[in-house]
């Protein structure tokens, strides 16, 4: 019986999250209290009932006493959310070959995209400890269904068990491996780009720059969203929005310590992407951030960085959200609606800053 009925919780609290975000929008503020007002900003209903919710539960941080259990943490929570897969989307499963062993990873590709065309190689997010393929299967459905792409997740090394510069070291045999086998992928060499969430979007940043200096094929874009961009320096967001918001301080110290055991490797620019001597000549790039964030200042600085080396950068902060809401879509509501804006201006991004290929005519736009 006890088997059964953890079989069964999960859908009967998803239930109950769903009913009450279906609620009428009084009531749903009565649940949440008062509305939270920071540096300006105003957090959006949706996001602070979720907060709520989460406090009720007693899950309201990231990191645990184990890796193992905050990676069983990270796995619940997306169950939760009662996601029901995204129609018209196609999905193959891969193994992407590296000198420390074969990553799993997952192509998505939208059912009616048969023609050659974009390919964006994603990292998940999770602090370098935990996510996976599973937890970010949702959003990258969407990305790929709703920006008429493919998307190429890779299933990286997590950290204690492989710490700095493991992630690393995977993600850039990704990129490698999809630039190499670019035409099998659907794509080209210079149709290949990189993106993120977190510290999936450090890892994104930081490939493109290696990938740059290395002299590979330029990554053709990097979507940068809440990116950890900088392990060696604490900044006002952190102090503003470190505590209660989803991720707080003390999440950020654990992951870090977890991926960067060795403090003396926090200012290497694999990590601390911000901190590089030259970012002239990097990839276009999309930052996204949020404004109830411990990382949003890091990840504007690095938009400001790139904008003063002469990149073209969109940067979007959505005020009032908070860290990883693109892993929230299924709630619908303003999450659902931050998403398309962004795939909106993802879409547009691409397409202005498409680089050229040899056989040009022969890829469509």
């Amino acid at each position: 019986m006890s088997k059964a009925l953890e079989l069964v919780q999960p859908f009967v609290e998803s239930a109950a999250v769903r009913g009450i975000f279906a609620l009428p929008r009084p009531l749903r503020r009565l649940i949440a209290g008062s509305p939270v007002r920071l540096d300006g900003q105003e957090l959006a209903l949706d996001a602070q009932l979720l907060l709520k919710l989460q406090r009720l539960s007693g899950q309201d941080r990231l990191s645990a006493s184990s890796p193992e259990l905050a990676r069983e943490g990270m796995r619940r929570s997306t169950k939760l959310l009662g996601r029901t897969p995204l129609p018209g989307v196609v999905v193959a499963e891969r193994r992407i070959p590296t000198p420390d062993g074969p990553l799993a990873a997952r192509v998505y590709r939208p059912r009616e995209l048969t023609e050659p065309g974009e390919l964006m190689v994603f990292f998940h997010g999770g602090g370098w400890v935990i996510g996976d393929l599973d937890t970010h299967d949702d959003l990258c459905r969407f990305l790929a269904l709703h920006t008429g792409i493919r998307v190429l997740s890779v299933d990286y090394r997590l950290a204690p068990e492989h710490p700095f510069p493991a992630a690393f070291d995977d993600c850039l045999a990704a990129y490698r491996y999809a630039v190499d086998n670019a035409r099998e992928l659907g794509t080209e060499p210079g149709l290949v780009s990189v993106g993120g969430d977190s510290a999936g979007g450090n890892l994104a940043a930081s490939v493109a720059l290696h990938a740059t200096r290395a002299g590979l094929p330029r990554p053709n874009l990097q979507f940068l969203l809440y990116p950890a961009v900088d392990a060696t320096t604490r900044r006002r967001s952190r102090e503003l929005f470190g505590n209660g918001l989803l991720l707080t301080e003390e999440d950020v110290n654990w992951f870090a310590d977890r991926y960067l055991p060795d403090v003396d490797q926090r200012a290497d620019p694999r990590v601390s992407v911000l901190l590089a001597d030259d970012h002239s000549g990097l990839p276009p790039a999309y930052v996204v951030t949020a404004g109830f964030d411990p990382l949003r200042d890091e990840g504007e600085a690095y938009a400001q960085r790139l904008a003063e080396a002469g990149v073209p950068v969109v940067s979007r902060r959505f005020p009032d959200l908070v860290h990883g809401f693109a892993n929230l879509r299924a709630i619908g509501g303003r999450f659902q609606e931050a998403l398309f804006e962004m795939v909106g201006t993802l879409r547009a991004s691409l397409a202005l800053h498409r680089t050229p290929t040899s056989d040009e005519d022969t890829v469509p736009g």
